[in-house]
């Protein structure tokens, strides 16, 4: 199947870079969220990223209006129906996601892909809140995902060597290095070595080995990571590891993939709307 139009539900933060990435390689993007301001947000982050590019001289003021409207924003998922491909880039939560799988399999035409942007959860799971299991697997993009090269793409039980063709296609269309994850295990391969890390790093934070800054600057430095693990934990947000994580310690029944206290309370102190312990360098101060 031709891919000429993509439907990208959720406009967060992964929702709207890649509904940006797509549009900037020419195709249709319906970009569906439940209420406008979900919507609106995510539309004006596209437009700041792309209003960079162009005061960088990457991309004309033409180009980026182009880019724009190929963008269709809409709180109704049945405008899917045209989409040759849906990605869904919603919260962390099996139970969200299956929801919206189960919706997409009955609006989506026959034959249409549905990918998911988990960075951990079963591909295989999600695929059978549907009727068209083999036509579903994961396409687990990184952040900003106009920039990161990688895209995972993730075989569940019983994806088809047709539809991970397909998306290898599609994501070498978008500009990105397509890896197949041949068994849906939790974490893929990048989240299954990146976890282990962020976790001994918050337990050498919490033993105060040294601080926040100076293991980020040791793994920078050391290691010659781009980014250390808490700015990269803070970037992403705390509690999508802490979601993470805890999916992981369970599925693959292993503590050691168990979020650390310090971690916990500071997911927690946001859900209390503190400004203090929102993320590890606010944390640190």
């Amino acid at each position: 199947m031709a891919i000429k139009t993509v439907g990208v539900i959720g406009a967060g933060t992964m929702g709207s870079g890649i509904a940006n990435l797509i549009a900037s390689s020419g195709f249709q993007v319906i970009l569906h969220d439940v209420e406008t301001r979900f919507l609106d947000n995510g539309l004006s982050r596209i437009e700041k990223f792309m209003q960079k590019s162009v005061e960088k001289g990457k991309i004309t003021e033409s180009e980026k209006a182009e880019v724009l409207e190929r963008i269709r924003p809409t709180t109704n998922l049945e405008d899917l129906k045209e989409a040759d491909l849906a990605i869904e880039a919603v919260i962390e939560n099996l139970d969200v996601k299956k929801e919206v799988f189960s919706k997409l399999d009955d609006i989506l035409p026959e034959g249409a892909i549905i990918a998911t942007n988990t960075s951990s959860m079963s591909i295989t799971e999600l695929a059978e809140t549907t009727k068209r299991p083999e036509r579903v697997a994961g396409m687990h993009f990184f952040n900003p995902a106009q920039i990161m090269k990688l895209v995972e793409v993730v075989r569940g039980l019983k994806t088809s060597d047709e539809t991970v063709a397909e998306i290898k296609a599609f994501s070498k269309q978008l500009g990105k290095e397509p890896i197949e994850v041949k068994k849906d295990v939790p974490g893929f391969i990048v989240n299954r070595i990146m976890i282990p890390q962020f976790i001994e790093a918050i337990r050498l934070l919490e033993e105060g080995v040294a601080t926040a800054e100076d293991i980020d600057k040791a793994v920078t430095l050391g290691l010659n990571y781009p980014m250390g693990p808490f700015t990269l934990q803070d970037y992403a947000g705390v509690d999508v590891g802490y979601y993470v994580m805890e999916y992981m310690k369970n599925e693959l029944n292993d503590n050691r993939f168990a979020p650390p206290l310090l971690l916990k309370q500071l997911v927690r102190a946001g859900r209390l709307g503190k400004k203090t312990g929102a993320g590890f360098y606010d944390y640190n101060k």
